[in-house]
């Protein structure tokens, strides 16, 4: 092929001796940036028929190349096809498959362009769809904790804040707590969409190119609304991909503490949920057990988009200004990104659909020997103490109950009024547990039932309307 030679891909031009073979070696990268494959295709053909038009080639060449590259998009998908690693990369392996296709005409391809501005192009195609892939996927996770939550009710579990009994609070609002978790992920998902509105062919390899090229028919047919406004950045830039590991480093750590709640409520000492068979694994020593294999590697794979996030920082944290080889290093922490996030939405959304609760543990638990205190504390508030004030009468009064072991509602009269003098005589009857959580309705955001059931409704509607705007392909 005119331009290549196979000791190293690229003719050596100016360079008198041949590629030494471990440098060449460090340059491949086609054995993983062949991922980008309909996505450089994609972009040649644009580029193709924009030459066309351009009058940079003829209409008979540029027919030729447009024919050639359709071909040679369906020829990729046959898994016996052979990446050849001497052509270093995924771009020069098509344009040889191309040129052994159609001859001579098939090195104009290249025509005013880089592999610079190539790649950058390749990357945003291949990062819009994974955008809608993952964002489909992050929607399934958000609607079955939705509906999860839906069938919780309101039945109430305890509270926790240091792994230790805190206020008793509804399971669909813990559940809920996540789909506000995962919400954010969904926004920050569409943010980086919206970014993806520049497209960078025509940069060159820096600096544009001085032929007559049309590049608003590229953008137009690939469906970028601008032109990138600086060839220097557009080519050397990654912080799309950045932010899409910081996106999916977040994610990630979000998941895990998914998981790991779950890890807890499916162990023996919880007790208070359970999964199908088929989404728990066996000890090959000890056959009594069943362990939650899923929640743990989605915790575990958190390290990995975290690691890979902190990979491209490294990278391109020293880089001076325009292309560098070592971008090619964006390519691998990008995509493994892809793959686990691609692997952990749709076991999560399974755990998820699958976990079946204890309500009566839970209720039991949530009803704590000492779950009114925080309660009985307001109400001295109510009585005009000072909160610092009644947090210590009640402190000491807890102590006393365990002390004693005994429950604070089954307190006698007059052990409160010696421990808490302003307290009402009754008022540790009156705070049952469906009582603290009907008192929590003074926000939105509280675990009172009332306010809980409405932020389910919500929570519903919210992903159905994001469904019809997928349908629509108005959202990610």
């Amino acid at each position: 092929m005119v331009g290549q030679d196979k000791k190293g891909g690229l003719a050596r031009s100016r360079l008198a001796q041949d590629v030494d073979p471990f440098l060449a070696k460090a340059g491949v990268s086609v054995g993983f940036d062949q991922r980008l494959a309909p996505q450089d295709l994609a972009g040649s053909l644009a580029h193709a028929r924009m030459l066309g038009a351009a009058g940079l080639i003829s209409p008979e060449e540029s027919r030729l190349l447009v024919e050639g590259l359709t071909q040679l998009a369906q020829d990729i998908k046959d898994p016996t096809w052979v990446w050849d690693p001497d052509l270093e990369d995924v771009h020069m392996n098509l344009e040889k498959a191309l040129t052994d296709r159609i001859g001579p005409v098939g090195a104009k391809l290249h025509t005013a362009r880089s592999r610079n501005d190539q790649v950058a192009l390749d990357e945003r195609l291949y990062l819009r769809q994974v955008i809608g892939q993952i964002g489909q996927e992050l929607w399934e996770l958000r609607s079955a904790l939705a509906q999860k939550a839906q069938q919780a009710g309101s039945a109430p579990m305890p509270g926790y804040t240091h792994l230790q009994r805190a206020q008793p609070i509804l399971l669909a609002h813990h559940l809920l707590a996540y789909g506000q978790v995962l919400k954010r992920d969904s926004a920050r998902l569409r943010d980086l969409k919206a970014r993806l509105k520049e497209m960078p062919l025509g940069s060159g390899a820096l600096a544009g190119t001085g032929l007559p090229i049309k590049p608003e028919l590229v953008a137009q047919e690939l469906s970028f609304p601008e032109l990138a406004a600086n060839s220097l950045d557009a080519v050397s830039s990654r912080d799309l991909i950045l932010e899409f590991l910081a996106f999916g480093a977040i994610l990630m750590t979000n998941l895990s503490r998914l998981a790991e709640d779950m890890v807890l409520w499916l162990s023996t000492e919880f007790g208070v949920a359970e999964l199908p068979d088929s989404l728990t694994t066996s000890s090959s020593m000890m056959p009594q057990k069943k362990n939650p294999d899923g929640a743990e590697l989605i915790r575990g794979k958190a390290g990995r988009a975290i690691g890979n996030l902190v990979a491209l920082l490294t990278v391109v944290k020293g880089l001076p200004m325009a292309y560098n080889r070592d971008l090619q290093e964006d390519k691998e922490p990008f995509f493994d990104t892809v793959d686990t996030l691609g692997l952990v939405l749709p076991l999560a959304t399974k755990m998820v659909e699958g976990l079946r609760f204890n309500l009566a543990k839970l209720r039991s638990m949530a009803d704590d020997p000492y779950v009114a205190a925080t309660d009985l504390a307001d109400h001295l508030v109510r009585r005009g103490l000072p909160f610092r004030v009644a947090h210590q009468q009640v402190g000491a009064l807890v102590a006393f109950c365990v002390e004693k072991n005994i429950a604070l509602r089954d307190v006698e009269a007059a052990t409160l009024a010696e421990f808490c003098p302003e307290a009402e005589a009754n008022i540790l009857k009156e705070l049952t547990l469906e009582a603290i959580l009907a008192a929590r309705d003074k926000t939105p955001g509280g675990v009172a039932p009332r306010q809980v059931a409405a932020r389910v409704q919500e929570a519903l509607a919210e992903v159905a309307e994001e469904k019809n705007q997928t349908l629509a392909g108005e959202s990610v």
